[in-house]
């Protein structure tokens, strides 16, 4: 349930799949994260697809609206599938612009399927590991963890 809710109020879903993982194991961890990640995926692109596609066309026009239709038709599946497979790219993103394409249904449910499932069963795994680790260690990992993501941030903004 909240992975679906995480597809309409952004928060880090990998904290998600750890606390799954944790409590679920690996293999339960995973199916559950995955089944509520795919609906609420599906939610938002309906979503998108119901209320945006009508947005964009009235924005880009006929003429535009038709090559990006032509574009979706021919790179669609392989654009969706390989920006599953980054982790920099959100995960809601990815629904609701696929939301506002022609990317027909089927295509958007078999690349988010696939797309986000090893990511998934990584961190649902890690969650899973986290619970054999002793605290000095795992509190080590977190101090590690939080030291990374505000160098990272000050060498952004830095830049």
């Amino acid at each position: 349930a909240l992975m679906v809710v995480h597809c309409f109020v952004p928060f880090p879903a990998e904290i998600l799949a750890l606390c799954a993982g944790a409590v679920y194991g690996t293999l339960w961890g995973t199916a559950l994260v995955w089944t509520g990640a795919m609906i609420g995926a599906a939610l938002s692109f309906a979503l998108s697809r119901r209320l945006g596609r009508p947005f964009v066309a009235a924005v880009l026009g006929r003429r535009a609206g038709e090559r990006l239709d032509g574009w979706t038709a021919r790179q669609g599946a392989a654009t969706l599938l390989a920006a599953r497979f980054v982790p920099v790219i959100a995960f809601n993103l990815i629904n609701y612009a696929a939301g506002l394409t022609r990317v027909g249904w089927g295509t958007f449910l078999w690349t988010t399927a696939v797309g986000i499932l090893p990511l998934t069963a990584l961190m649902v795994w890690m969650g899973a590991a986290m619970v054999e680790l002793s605290w000095p260690w795992l509190l080590g990992l977190s101090v590690a963890g939080i030291a990374v993501v505000v160098a990272g941030s000050r060498w952004v903004r830095g830049r």
